[in-house]
């Protein structure tokens, strides 16, 4: 059996916070494809919190690369977006749509011609607008409608690029589940249940399914 390599490449929900078993989506679901599919998969998990595309983009070759040379099944999971759309104390957002879109598709296109890739979109933060203090005089304030607009320019330029795109966020935001997962933590990242079903949903995904044809 071939092993599959996966680097997931994020943000906060890409390494898993708020779900108290400090796994996050993408370890369930390289789980759920190994244990109930039969597939052998190396999850690498590549999120780093409160990163920004931007921040992303500046790192994300350098930390894959080693993880999957040219004699490998490798593939790519991107899922970020959330933190540029946070207000940072109250001056705006840490970075306007358009640069947020532009990083995005260079990042994107770059990723795409070297390996596999999957763009999975961010998830909805709670209704009531969030915010999180992750230090002194650091504030981050969270807005759905912010982060549905972005959403949609991602989409977009996904599709301009030929790269699969799971939206996450229209799904979610109307799942009343997803609002129950947002209440019971900070409002930005998903509890234990949260993440599984995020995992869910990539795993049931044709882009993602289309990886593992038996």
């Amino acid at each position: 059996m071939t092993t599959t390599r996966i680097c997931f490449v994020g943000d906060s929900v890409t390494v898993g916070t708020g779900d108290a078993a400090c796994r996050g989506w993408p370890s369930y679901l390289s789980a759920e494809e190994t244990i109930r599919r039969g597939h052998d998969i190396s999850c690498y998990n590549l999120g780093i919190r409160a990163e920004t595309s931007l921040d992303i983009a500046k790192r994300w070759r350098a930390e894959t690369a080693p993880r999957l040379p040219d004699h490998v099944s490798g593939r790519l999971v991107f899922m970020f977006g959330l933190n540029d759309c946070a207000d940072f104390n109250g001056t705006g957002v840490r970075v306007p749509q358009d640069g947020s879109v532009a990083a995005a598709a260079t990042m994107l296109a770059e990723a795409a011609s070297w390996k596999p890739t999957i763009w999975v979109g961010m998830t909805p933060v709670r209704r009531i607008p969030p915010s999180i203090q992750p230090g002194p005089g650091v504030h981050y304030t969270f807005d759905r409608t912010r982060t549905a607009a972005l959403n949609r320019a991602y989409k977009r330029m996904a599709g301009e690029l030929g790269i699969p795109y799971i939206d996450l966020h229209e799904v979610l935001a109307e799942d009343p589940g997803w609002d129950a997962c947002m209440e019971s933590g900070d409002g930005v990242h998903p509890d234990e249940a949260g993440h599984q079903r995020v995992a869910r949903i990539v795993a049931d995904a044709s882009a993602w399914r289309a990886w593992f044809k038996d």
